[in-house]
Parts: C-alpha cells; structure tokens; sequence
C-alpha cells in the first residue's frame, strides 16, 4: 500500500528537532559497574497516521505498530514463513482447515494474558466489514475461527489456502486482547510486541520503550526507541553526522549517497520488493476507457522515470515483485515506450485531441515522488495526455486514496513475499481494497481464487503470470519500477537486518554499542 499506501500526519516538525540531544543512558548496570545500553534514535520524515495495527497502511505507521505488536507467523530474515504467536501450525489433508497451536505465557503490555480468545475475536473483528481492516480479504478462504482451548485455534476454510500462513505474518494482522477498543488503541496501543509505547509528542517523535516480559527468547537490546520526524532525508543525514540520529532508511539515491560519502555513516543498500506505480482508477472519467489507459502505459518510457528520480537505482518491474512469482516487464502491450501506439489507442478511445488525468502524489511519504510525478507529466504531455498533479501532504495523500479520490495516484506500494497477499484485497471484486484498486474482473476473480487453493508451487506462478497479464493487457495500473532502501547507520550500531519488504522488525535486535 502507498508507503502508504504504502500515509502521514503533517511534516510539521522544526528542523532544530534534528539539533537536539537525543540518546539516554539508564546508568551503570547494577554489580557490574559498566554502562547501561543507549537508547536508539531512528530518523523518519513523517508521524505514524495512526496506532490501530488493523487500519495501518502507511510505511511509518507500520513500522512502529510492528515493534509493538505480534502476529500469530512472522517473517525470518529472509522472508520465509516462521512461527511467531502460533508456535506451530497444521493443515488437515483435505486443507479445509488450518490448526494452530499458541504459545503460553505470552502477555500483553497491560499484563494481561494472550490465548485463544483474543485470536479468535482478533480474527472475527479482522473479517468483520464493519472493521474496515485493511487485510480482511486475506482472511475471504476463511469461513469460522473456533477455540476449542486456550492454547489452541482452529480455522475452517472454504477450500486450501496455500497464502494463508504468509498473510497471517503481516501487522494488519496483529493480535490484539479481546477487552480493547480501535479508541483505547490509538492512544495506548496494547500489544505482544519487543517494544511497549513510552512517550508520542505529536508531529515530532514516538518512543517505545523495551518490553522486558517480550516472550521472543532474547529481549531487544536498545532499551528504547524513538522515532524523530524530521522533514527530510537531507536534514535527517545532518542529524547523523551531529550524533543526534543513529539510524534512517533512506529511499532517494542521492541522499544515501551524500551520507556516506562523509566517512562517518555506514550504508547498507537492500532491493526492495516495494514498487513504484502510476495507480489508475478505472472507474472514473476517461479512464473507464481500456484505450485511454492503454495509451497512458504506451506513452511511458519506465527507464527514464527510474534514471531521472531514482539515479537508475533500481529495476523495471511488472505487477509482481515476489521473486518465487516475478513478472517479466517486457510481456506487457508496449514493453518499450510508443507514442505511435500511444496516439492510436487515443484515436480508438475517440480522444485523439488529448485527455486530463488528474493525479495526486504525496509529499514527505518517500523521497522520489515528486520527481517521478514531474517526469510523468513531461512524458505524458508528449502523448497529449495532461497529467495534472496535485501534491499533497502524506496524511492528506492517504485520505484520498483509501477513499479513492482520485483519477490517479503517484505511489510507492509495498510488496509481499506472496502475491495474493500482495493483489488478492486490491483486484478481486469484493476485495476491501478493490475501490482504490478502480479495477477488477470475473477473470482475475477466477485466478485469484485458483492461486489461493493451489499448492503446487509450479502451477501457482503460472496462475499468478496469469494474472500479471490481465492487469498489464488492461493497463489496470501502470507498473514502473523497483528500487532499493538505504539503510544508514552511524558508528557503534550493531544487529540491524534490513528486509526486502521493508520491515523494521529488527530494531529489537539492534543496539548502540
């Protein structure tokens, strides 16, 4: 979703909070005489939308709910299915139902306990319409939730759902106790996670504070983290070099350049399963028209997009990023830019004297936005397509677009190690995402639901290469490109993993030194 969906609240915080001291020390450890830990201090150019893990689509939302929460699987490092809340699982020969077994002693940070009950009321509120949660139609193969103990959950599905246990691993699916409230959580998140909430001052910092009954073996080493919103990435790599910030991701190239080039910060630099697109909306205007869209995919030179904001950091992609499911970009209509093509599809359309899209593109979300909205608009103009931007702040950005106001969007959409977690609630018909997808059809209907019940592995990206070619050969969306995160780090921080899907779940193993 835009990362955002991929998200913020205003960018409204001083530069000179980028000046301010920042680390603390809890002193001496008791009998040893040494120093205590140094809590961590990550740079982010935006404030979390939101606390309810349920609703989170914005990437800085989403990674500070993900230090605070627990899902029943989680990902490894590498982007594999591992036990998380559930310590095993079970899927019965006929795959019509998925048991899970939980781990005991497990808490929330109020102290209370978790077991099956908040499971199953997370899972039932989770499918529940009227929750509006933003992954309920991960959960569509699932027909009932029992708990039959409270070490134990069982799920009845319609059939086998060969993406359940990945889609299970993602915070929109956290777990949360069965007495809480989407208010009471947006103000005192209550999770399982490594961290609990400390301290938020709006617009300029949230602190977490380590969990010490965080039931994951070994507890996090940075006794808190704080989370500094400084406006942007330039200001945050100056915060780095005062001392000020130990930690940011950076999405802009040339940034993460500029910060090493001092000598004094480390940059490690991860492909990203994430991908930059030009959302459509199929339903409005003119571009209920395939020719229209089509015309948009065909005036697009992706490489020049990718060259001008990103410094050609990256890759161009189709609709799947997963490597297991990759689309080929070059199956696509106009797999290299044509303005002929471009001015034919427009003459079918009975538009060959032009068209306006309007397009909303977030300011603050991710680095590259604006300059890659900018290279659309000139490209397009060429085509006599008039793409009209209008840029907005992140949290404005994400408003419109969950309620899909908009003719296009200018985005960052994070992937996911499987495609039907990825797609499924965007281009299927009921969909909960399918309005802000503005496309879906009784064939992708048709795919989605055969990818989810198969198992082989084989058949599935064939299903999946499928489904690439029906949002491609319908422009659904104009697929760009990939890119990378830049992970930066000053000296003495140690333990961070970066993640190809972006993922901060390691902050609980990162220390200062």
């Amino acid at each position: 979703m835009p990362r955002g969906a991929f998200s913020a609240v205003a960018l409204t915080a001083a530069l000179s909070i980028a000046l301010t001291s920042c680390s603390s020390s809890s002193g001496p450890a008791t009998g040893t005489g040494a120093p205590a830990a140094k809590g961590l201090v990550v740079g982010v150019t935006s404030d979390p939308d939101t606390l309810f893990p349920w609703k989170a689509t914005q990437f800085q939302a989403v990674n500070v709910l993900q230090n605070l929460y627990g899902t029943l699987t989680e990902f490894d490092k590498d982007l594999n299915v591992v036990p998380g809340l559930a310590e095993s699982w079970e899927t019965s020969e006929d795959g019509k139902t998925l048991t899970l077994k939980l781990r005991q002693g497990v808490t929330f940070a109020d102290g209370s306990a978790f077991d099956s009950k908040d499971a199953k009321h997370s899972l039932d509120k989770i499918m529940d319409e009227a929750t509006a949660a933003v992954a309920m139609a991960s959960l569509s193969s699932v027909k009932s939730v029992e708990a039959p103990d409270p070490a134990t959950v069982v799920l009845n599905l319609t059939g086998p759902d060969a993406a359940l246990p990945a889609n299970l691993a993602t915070v929109n699916m956290a777990m949360l106790s069965s007495d809480d409230t989407e208010e009471k959580l947006n103000s005192t998140p209550n999770g399982t996670g490594p961290f609990t909430l400390s301290k938020r001052v709006p617009s300029q910092s949230i602190t977490l504070a380590r969990n010490d009954k965080y039931w994951g073996g070994e507890k996090p080493k940075a006794p808190t983290i704080e989370f500094r919103v400084i406006p942007d990435e330039s200001s945050i790599v100056s915060a780095m070099q005062s001392g000020n910030v130990q930690l940011a991701v950076f999405n802009d190239p040339l940034v993460a350049q500029t910060a090493e080039g001092g000598g004094t910060i480390t940059v490690a630099k991860t492909p990203q399963l994430s991908y930059h697109v030009l959302q459509l909306n199929a339903r409005r205007g003119d571009l209920k028209d395939v020719n229209v869209r089509l015309a948009v995919q065909c005036a697009i030179d992706r490489k020049q997009v990718l060259d001008t904001a990103a410094l050609g950091e990256g890759e161009v992609t189709g609709p799947i990023t997963a490597p297991a499911f990759k689309s080929d970009p070059n199956k696509r209509p106009c797999p290299n830019r044509d303005l002929a093509k471009a001015a034919e599809y427009l003459g079918k359309a009975g538009k060959s004297g032009g068209v306006t899209v309007k397009a909303i593109v977030s300011q603050g979300e991710y680095a590259t936005s604006v300059n890659e909205a900018q290279n659309l608009k000139a490209q397009l103009a060429e085509a006599k397509i008039n793409l009209e931007l209008e840029v907005l702040e992140s949290g404005a950005f994400v408003d419109r677009w969950v309620a899909a106001d908009f003719d296009a969007a200018v985005a960052l959409n994070g992937g996911r190690p499987d495609p039907d977690g990825s797609y499924g609630r965007y281009f299927t018909s009921k969909g909960n995402l399918n309005k802000v997808a503005g496309y879906s059809s009784p064939e992708l209907d048709k795919l989605f639901a055969e990818g989810k019940a198969t198992t082989d592995q084989a058949a599935r990206k064939a299903i999946y290469d499928q489904v690439g070619a029906h949002l491609e050969e319908n422009a659904a969306w104009i697929w760009l490109f990939a890119g990378y995160t830049y992970t930066a780090t000053t000296a003495g921080v140690q333990g961070f993993v970066p993640m190809a899907n972006g993922s901060l779940q390691y902050l609980r193993t990162t220390s200062t030194g």
